[in-house]
């Protein structure tokens, strides 16, 4: 049981599938459903200033570097092509909706780099990201829910 919560918090940190990963697996581990939301929540949550000082301070660094700079830019030019015009136009309101839909390529790691890229105010970004993951840790906690409960 621990080590389903500590996988799923881990799947939830990761860039490969955020909570909308996290979630299932520790629902179908025999989780307990308000456990597996609130620990895949509170992980994704905490890839906010995990990847603010990333970009603050890791990335000016690295930069430096042909491979990296040209990967950074590739990862930034997705980022921004993903979520650009809605956080161009709409700002905080943009970024949230962009990070709440539950797809691949629109959780808080782009979001994060997205709110950096437009110059989003820090507390703003953080919010921003904070509702959507939690709109879209919802939808997916909802559906997984009731997946489960429909097929039992």
């Amino acid at each position: 049981m621990v080590l389903d919560i500590v996988v799923a918090v881990l799947w939830s940190m990761s860039p490969f599938g955020e909570a909308k990963l996290g979630i299932p697996y520790a629902l179908l581990n025999g989780v307990n459903k308000y456990w597996a939301f609130l620990f895949c929540f509170l992980a994704n949550v905490l890839v906010f200033p995990i990847m603010m000082f990333f970009l603050k301070v890791i990335n000016r660094y690295f930069f430096k570097w042909y491979y990296y700079k040209k990967s950074a830019i590739f990862i930034a030019r997705r980022a921004k092509a993903g979520a650009g015009k809605n956080v161009k136009k709409y700002g905080f309101w943009g970024l949230m909706i962009f990070v709440l839909i539950p797809l691949p390529g629109t959780g808080v790691y782009a979001g994060t780099i997205a709110g950096y890229l437009f110059g989003l105010e820090k507390k703003q970004s953080f919010l921003a990201n904070t509702i959507g993951i939690f709109i879209s840790c919802a939808i997916v906690w909802g559906t997984t829910v009731a997946a489960m409960e429909g097929f039992n």
